[in-house]
């Protein structure tokens, strides 16, 4: 479990395609690996991967083909910046949201502008998690806790960028058309599974959800 507040932005060292579908992905950092070990998890751009080496400023991660499949994390290039996050300790504060580092799709960003001093990003989410995502909810990209400002009519949706999210992640590279790893609140597919059906996960009810303010 992850918060998707980003420790650090790590760099892309070497990418290995082992075989067909699985690739290995060695990055560089700082922060993470200080007491990263063997078959730690950590959140790479979003996606909850295990570290299968690590040395003191790299660590490794292999990628089946259906996380390939469903992540941003094959078209990484050398070089290119990633969000990292360690996992979440019992004792660590909950500065974000419940992120798990399971990504629900891959959206393509629409623009990022920078006017009066604000940064405004809209993505384009795929049709199927249109329906998850709403105005002053939470949504993690490439692995940030991010609040929606607004949702469009054709069900984009925008977040404005305070500027210390924007100096510690790698939303600095970000251009239009740029691909990113999207996970919808748990608790929004909790509550489609509750309406739906009627038939709440253990423990979860709808007199919960309100006493929680939702």
């Amino acid at each position: 479990m992850f918060t998707g507040l980003v420790e650090e932005v790590g760099y892309v060292g070497r990418i290995q395609r082992i075989h067909d579908g699985l690739q290995r992905l060695e990055i560089r950092a700082a922060t993470v690996v200080e007491d990263l070990s063997l078959g730690d998890s950590i959140n790479v751009n979003g996606a909850c991967q295990t570290a299968v080496a690590c040395t003191a400023a790299t660590f490794t991660v292999e990628s089946v083909a259906e996380t390939l499949r469903v992540t941003t994390l094959g078209e990484l290039k050398v070089g290119d910046p990633v969000n990292l996050e360690r996992s979440l300790r019992p004792s660590d504060r909950m500065g974000g949201h419940i992120v798990l580092g399971h990504v629900d799709g891959v959206g393509s960003v629409r623009r990022l502008d920078h006017i009066s001093g604000d940064t405004v990003l809209e993505v384009a989410p795929p049709k199927g998690l249109v329906k998850y995502v709403a105005g002053k909810g939470s949504v993690t990209v490439d692995g940030i806790s991010l609040t929606v400002a607004s949702v469009t009519a054709d069900g984009a949706f925008t977040i404005a960028i305070i500027p210390h999210t924007l100096a510690h992640t790698n939303l600095q590279q970000v251009r239009a058309g740029d691909h990113v790893n999207l996970e919808v609140d748990i608790l929004a597919r909790y509550v489609e599974r509750l309406l739906a059906t009627g038939t709440p996960p253990a423990g979860l009810s709808l007199h919960g959800l309100r006493d929680m303010g939702y």
